[in-house]
């Protein structure tokens, strides 16, 4: 996940838009539905920082279009590979619904889907919880290059990207706006 500030950097490319974030949500909201089962409990696990404010939008939707979901964040930081190379992380909320996750259809939601390294800590982090009938994954934009064979299930923008550009995701609720910008490298780095 690579994220950035709310406005626009040298070199920034704009990609979505507060009207395609909405859609691509509003979209993803429909597929879930039609992927579920109505007896199915549902669970929206949000990835902080800027995937928890996406499962809360997506919360949001799949309720206006009559569907049922519970709604939650899911901390990774104690399950990343990476803790030795940059220890000084801040922790931050798991929060569960009420009925946990046992036994319930999760999606795991996040802004950025890129290594695939911070999706698998989720899922190690999921483990220590419960034990789901299955997760699934959806993403805001998808940026390509994984590291480890994982998938989203449900997309908001497939963004064809180099390792070296870094992609940005603003949120309003954390930025004050939102925005998807591709960052391309300054000449010389």
């Amino acid at each position: 996940m690579t994220t950035g500030p709310a406005v626009p950097e040298t070199g920034a490319v704009h990609v979505l838009g507060p009207p395609e974030i909405s859609r691509a949500l509003t979209r993803i909201s429909h597929e879930i539905l039609e992927r579920t089962d109505p007896a199915e409990t549902l669970v929206l696990l949000g990835i902080p920082t800027r995937g928890a404010p996406l499962a809360q939008r997506l919360h949001e939707r799949v309720h206006a279009a009559g569907g049922t979901a519970e709604l939650g964040t899911l901390d990774t930081t104690m399950y990343r590979d990476d803790l030795r190379s940059q220890p000084t992380r801040t922790l931050l909320r798991t929060e569960l619904p009420p009925g946990g996750v046992d036994g319930a259809t999760v999606v795991l939601v996040d802004d950025v889907l890129y290594s695939g390294r911070t999706i698998r800590a989720a899922l190690d982090a999921l483990s220590d919880l419960g034990r789901p009938a299955r997760v699934q994954l959806a993403v805001l934009v998808d940026r390509g290059h994984r590291e480890l064979p994982i998938r989203a299930d449900y997309v908001g923008k497939n963004l064809p990207t180099s390792r070296h550009e870094r992609v940005s995701v603003t949120l309003a609720e954390i930025d004050g706006e939102d925005a998807v910008t591709i960052v391309k490298p300054e000449v010389g780095q």
